[in-house]
């Protein structure tokens, strides 16, 4: 899947960590805050491997201008109800106050670190973002 995937899609990878985020002023101009949500799947399902892959998300992806909300979280592997999904191991969540943070957020030279740092590790990430109605 990492191969259909692509390096250029991978550039477009967010990550978030718990850790407080830099908060940017609202401005009645910009647009509304943009949550961009991450679920990556490892080649290595292994507690050592997810523990170190979180590390490289706090290393390169916190403290990012314009991040109003940032975490990240291990797969709750003890909750088996339907529709709970499992093929992940690791889920990034970040809000920006608005979608140009976000675009200098995946432009950032920690960002493209981040990329390089995880790339091999990684079999798939899947990257969702939205405009939140109601922050």
């Amino acid at each position: 899947m990492l191969k259909a995937f692509g390096i250029a899609s991978l550039l477009l990878i967010g990550a978030v960590v718990a850790a407080p985020a830099s908060a940017s002023a609202r401005d009645e101009d910009e647009g509304p805050p943009l949550a961009h949500m991450v679920f990556f799947t490892l080649k290595d399902h292994s507690k050592s491997a997810v523990d170190a892959f979180v590390k490289d998300c706090e290393k390169y992806l916190t403290k990012h201008e314009g991040a109003v909300s940032f975490s990240i979280g291990k797969r709750a592997e003890d909750v088996e109800e339907p529709p709970s999904v499992k093929d992940f191991d690791v889920a990034l969540h970040v809000v920006f106050a608005d979608r140009k943070y976000r675009d200098q957020y995946l432009a950032s030279r920690r960002h493209n670190e981040f990329v390089a740092a995880i790339k091999d590790r990684m079999e798939k990430a899947r990257v969702f973002d939205s405009y939140l109605v109601k922050p």
